[in-house]
């Protein structure tokens, strides 16, 4: 893990080629089916250009496609190991659908229907990392298939911008606050997808139960269930919340953000402001994620678990497999 996260950087170095390039044309739309860390680079899209009419769609088979936007859409299929099934599941689906489709992919069943049907795919290098940390391939297939060539080149610049051995420091020292707490990841409704990504580091490098929201919603709901008053302090106790602030955030969210974080401090609840603060939009989003990364990594060590498999969803896996 700790070499995965070092060597992030050059993830942006990857040129992916579209194979079958002939049979893919610009669609108005897109729906990409993913689950887990094969998402996520679909999410971080959307984040870097929210225009993008993306739906990330994690489940079994298809969200309704209506009948007029059928020809506009291209249903694109991640699975990092090429052998989800709740991916190949959805596959099946489109295919009988007769859908466009494109998939992205370090091999498995996904990559040989992909070439079999000759449709257009884009092959991910196989370094043996987890699909979690293989996010800055992933996000260069999907703008790639996207036909979205300015976000390609922006993001391979991050090869030479990011140092994530530079956010170590600030990493090690939020999982030292972090220790015996639960992280509770707060941002605005326009960066779901960097708090999500938050969350999902520590629960699959750190071990650790983590939990995520978004503002304004959070102010109608989720943060009445912290005003604590003596019988409900056991249950309250052990949370930790981190706020990834952004100055790109309309001025009401900004101030909503900065009252909740005082209501939270008076109710005696650790609170750490995380800023997204690098004018390069792209290095923004990824240094937050590279805090996070290291901030999983160093709590998962203070724990003594071992931060780079994922041994609950193997076994997970297996039992579902058992007729």
């Amino acid at each position: 893990m700790y070499k995965s996260i070092k060597d992030f950087a050059k993830q942006f170095a990857f040129k992916p080629l579209v194979q079958n390039a002939r049979r893919l044309r610009k669609h108005e739309r897109a729906i990409i089916i993913g689950m887990g860390g094969s998402h996520l680079g679909a999410d971080i899209a959307k984040l870097l250009k929210p225009e993008l009419e993306i739906m990330v769609h994690s489940d079994y088979g298809l969200p309704h496609i209506s009948s007029a936007d059928r020809k506009k859409t291209l249903v694109m299929f991640s699975s990092y190991s090429g052998n989800t099934e709740e991916v190949l599941d959805a596959w099946s689906v489109a295919r009988q659908s007769k859908l466009s489709v494109a998939a992205v992919s370090t091999g498995g069943k996904l990559l040989d229907l992909a070439k079999k049907a000759g449709v257009s795919y884009v092959e991910l290098p196989n370094t043996n990392i987890q699909p979690r940390m293989a996010l800055g391939f992933n996000v260069l297939a999907i703008a790639k298939l996207l036909h979205e060539e300015k976000m390609t080149r922006d993001l391979s610049m991050l090869a030479l911008l990011l140092s994530p051995e530079a956010y170590a420091g600030t990493g090690k020292l939020l999982s030292e606050k972090l220790f015996g707490k639960v992280p509770v990841i707060y941002t605005s409704a326009r960066n779901r997808a960097l708090a999500y990504n938050w969350k999902i580091k520590f629960n699959e490098t750190g071990k650790i139960p983590a939990f995520f929201n978004v503002l304004p919603e959070l102010n109608h709901n989720e943060m009445t269930g912290f005003d604590v008053v003596p019988r409900t302090h056991t249950l309250s106790k052990n949370f930790y919340f981190i706020l990834l602030k952004d100055k790109n955030d309309s001025l009401q969210v900004q101030k909503r953000m900065s009252v909740l974080a005082k209501l939270l401090k008076a109710r005696d609840f650790s609170v750490e402001i995380s800023e997204l603060s690098d004018k390069n939009p792209y290095k923004k989003i990824f240094a937050s994620l590279l805090i996070a990364d290291w901030a999983a990594y160093y709590t998962a060590l203070s724990y003594g678990v071992e931060p780079e498999q994922v041994p609950m969803v193997e076994e997970f896996k297996q039992l579902i497999k058992k007729k």
